[in-house]
């Protein structure tokens, strides 16, 4: 399969790496910065792919390369919902990195217009892939929790003037937003999928308490409440001193408790079903090793998306996760601008609609 990369920072690097586990054929790379190519490329460690095409104009790219059959598009998040948009009419299926957007008219209309062009889109959530995380979905879609009560996602995390300084569009309102977009949506996804995916409220706070420097939070908590009657709670903050601390899921029901930990939600703190099997006694403890807070989903992504493409079917994480992922967000969002609890489907709202509030 053909694929193509629109982006190469930070987490480009994954990226590359899931291309060369999954066998792909990297025929172009684009970004608007031509010396982040060769930083990238060393950077992965998996190879020099000197056959692949260089571009700075990913217009470009997309006329000289009409074989292409998979893009993934890992720039600034304020640009995915553009580029998305023009790979969608040109026929690709897509990988888009998180947020799939930064609005809900763009998040909506990439859902829409992939359905009618008849592309894949795929919103790199890498973490539902995660070993602990599979093991929570089984035991969800098993019925062992019963009825659910509550639940509650703790991305506690780090960010420092170092991180911010690297790339001037982080922390902007039409680039980045804040702690709650950028580092703590893969959780929010994973708390909304785990919890029912059908959340009916959002009431929430945030604040900007240590990043004067941007125009975002930094902090964030929120209150949701879902169709099946269990709640849930959000916090995310760049904040802890010194360094990460921790990502962590918990789900509670009226038959199961469990508590997915580690970095990067990878870990199984605790897991207690009332059916308990010996099989259970695997996942009392696991822990999922990880080099960085990204965790090792990608390779599972794309080789999941790969299978997509070539068998006809929805990916699975497919591009209404990512709109409902960037939905609890903006939710969140308007809660604060409003200072009233938010009900959902959520029909317009963007991260734009919060310049100013700090």
């Amino acid at each position: 399969m053909k694929y193509a990369l629109i982006g190469c920072g930070r987490i480009a690097v994954n990226h590359v790496k899931a291309v060369a586990n999954n066998g792909l054929e990297f025929v172009a790379m684009c970004d608007i910065d031509a010396a982040k190519f060769d930083v990238m490329l060393d950077k992965a460690d998996c190879g020099r792919f000197p056959e692949t095409a260089r571009y700075t104009d990913y217009k470009l790219m997309l006329a000289e390369h009409p074989e292409i059959d998979l893009v993934a598009i890992a720039t600034e998040s304020g640009e995915h919902a553009r580029i998305a948009l023009d790979c969608i009419d040109a026929g690709k299926h897509l990988i888009i990195e998180k947020p799939i957007a930064m609005s809900m008219a763009d998040a909506d209309e990439i859902v829409r217009r992939a359905d009618e062009r008849g592309v894949k889109v795929s919103a790199c959530h890498q973490n539902r892939f995660n070993v602990a995380v599979q093991q929570l979905r089984q035991a969800l879609e098993s019925g062992r929790f019963g009825r659910l009560s509550h639940g509650s996602i703790h991305v506690r995390w780090n960010r420092g003037r170092q991180y911010y300084d690297q790339a001037p569009w982080r922390g902007t309102w039409a680039q980045d937003g804040g702690t709650l977009m950028n580092q703590c949506i893969h959780g929010i996804d994973l708390l909304r999928w785990m919890m029912g995916d059908e959340p009916v409220e959002v009431y929430g706070q945030t604040r900007q308490r240590f990043h004067d420097y941007l125009e975002a939070e930094d902090v964030g908590v929120a209150v949701v409440r879902f169709a099946n009657g269990a709640v849930a709670t959000i916090e995310g903050t760049s904040n802890v001193y010194p360094r990460n601390l921790e990502e962590t899921l918990y789900v509670f029901g009226e038959n199961g408790t469990v508590k997915i930990g580690g970095t990067s939600t990878n870990n199984i703190d605790v897991w207690n079903f009332a059916d308990e099997t010996e099989a259970d006694e695997a996942n009392k403890g696991l822990e999922e090793a990880t080099s960085n807070v990204y965790g090792n989903g990608h390779t599972a992504l794309y080789a999941d998306v790969v299978d997509a493409i070539e068998n006809d079917r929805r990916p699975y994480v497919d591009a209404v996760a990512g709109r409902n992922a960037v939905e609890m967000v903006l939710a969140v969002y308007k809660s604060q601008k409003t200072g009233l609890p938010v009900k959902l489907p959520l029909e317009d709202f963007a991260s734009t609609d919060m310049e100013g509030e700090f």
